[in-house]
């Protein structure tokens, strides 16, 4: 048997076993928690002096080491052969790509249209009866090509009012929408915006809405105690603390593997799309309305068979770029948090007395 179908008989166990693994973490913390608990956006989150403990910044080595031995599999002969396989396994869903985002963003469309009542996520409520209507229109665009950008522009219209609804910060959750809004323009364009294919733009704001989201697990881990408490055996037997700190980690981790090589990032998009879809068990329609696009999203990065190959250099840069990315989204979130709903004073000195990870 050749090196490469040894590969190919041997990398579906280890994606299964990574995966199961992953889906075992952070399957309670991949619900989002803001449409099956209370919360407070302008609530004071964690001190980022609670936030940057030891045991914060093991975890943080550890995801570090693992981007890093990915990086340089992805140079090997098993890494190309890896490549290849995935290639050949989603050769489909590279081709059907377009319509399956399409697809999935008219079942979405079509469900807040009937559930009525919502903007665009479950907890974005409006008491406007057009809004429905307004998605249902939407919806109808995506059956034919010349229209994706009308419906593109509609997404844009209601994230927009959903900022002026609830405010920049908190739809700061879900850029992913804008995203899915220029897929859908330069799909339906045939253009991509200033060298980037639409699936590159789309990629960029999944991975920046998922950074986003792990950092609220760290700032706000108290919100998803109702969840634990009502499903105790996801944190196989660690605290609540350490189980949402290490769930941040590797959604960050996964998230910020999505803009790097093109084995890791399509490894990331397998996993996250497998973690979303269990979830989906666990939570029901709900999350399985509400996760719809980025799934979606995740399916066609896993197909992209565009590649850059992969070098020394991206191996050791790795840790540099996710450090730098780790402290640019804890930076924003809490400055940004301070600027809107508190003191910036008290988010500058805790700043300032955060040990260097």
């Amino acid at each position: 048997m050749s090196i490469v179908s040894n590969i190919w008989v041997r990398s579906p166990v280890v994606l299964a076993t990574a995966t199961s693994v992953l889906l075992l973490g952070t399957q309670a913390a991949s619900a989002h928690v803001k449409w099956f608990c209370a919360f407070d956006v302008a609530g004071q989150p964690r001190g980022l002096e609670q936030v940057l403990c030891a045991e914060f910044e093991w975890l943080t080595g550890l995801a570090i080491l693992c981007l890093m031995v990915g990086c340089l599999a992805e140079g090997t002969p098993f890494g190309t052969a890896l490549l290849n396989a995935l290639d050949r396994v989603t050769l489909r869903l590279r081709d059907d790509t377009s319509l399956i985002v399409r697809a999935v963003v008219g079942f979405f469309l079509i469900s807040v249209w009937n559930l009525g009542g919502i903007i665009l996520t479950p907890e974005l409520k409006t008491d406007a009866s057009w809004i429905s209507w307004l998605q249902l229109a939407m919806a109808g665009c995506l059956i034919w090509k010349r229209t994706l950008p009308l419906t593109a522009l509609g997404i844009v219209f209601l994230f927009g009012f959903a900022v002026w609804h609830y405010g920049a910060f908190h739809l700061a959750d879900y850029p992913v929408f804008l995203g899915v809004a220029a897929y859908l323009a330069l799909t339906g364009l045939d253009r991509t915006l200033f060298g980037y294919r639409p699936i590159d733009v789309v990629r960029a704001t999944a991975a920046i809405t998922l950074m986003w989201a792990s950092v609220e697990k760290w700032a706000y881990p108290q919100w998803t105690d109702p969840l634990l408490a009502a499903k105790p055996s996801m944190t196989m037997g660690a605290s609540a603390e350490t189980f949402m700190r290490a769930a941040g980690v590797i959604e960050f981790t996964l998230a910020f593997a999505l803009i790097w090589t093109p084995l890791v990032r399509r490894a990331s998009a397998i996993i996250l799309a497998a973690v979303f879809i269990s979830a989906i068990v666990e939570f029901g329609k709900v999350d399985a309305v509400g996760h719809s696009g980025i799934i979606a999203v995740l399916i066609g990065i896993a197909a992209d068979d565009a590649r850059v190959p992969a070098t020394r250099r991206d191996t050791v840069l790795a840790p540099v770029y996710y450090l730098g990315a780790l402290t640019a989204f804890l930076g924003v979130y809490y400055v940004a948090h301070n600027l809107l709903y508190g003191d910036l004073y008290s988010a500058a000195t805790a700043l300032s007395a955060v040990p260097v990870i």
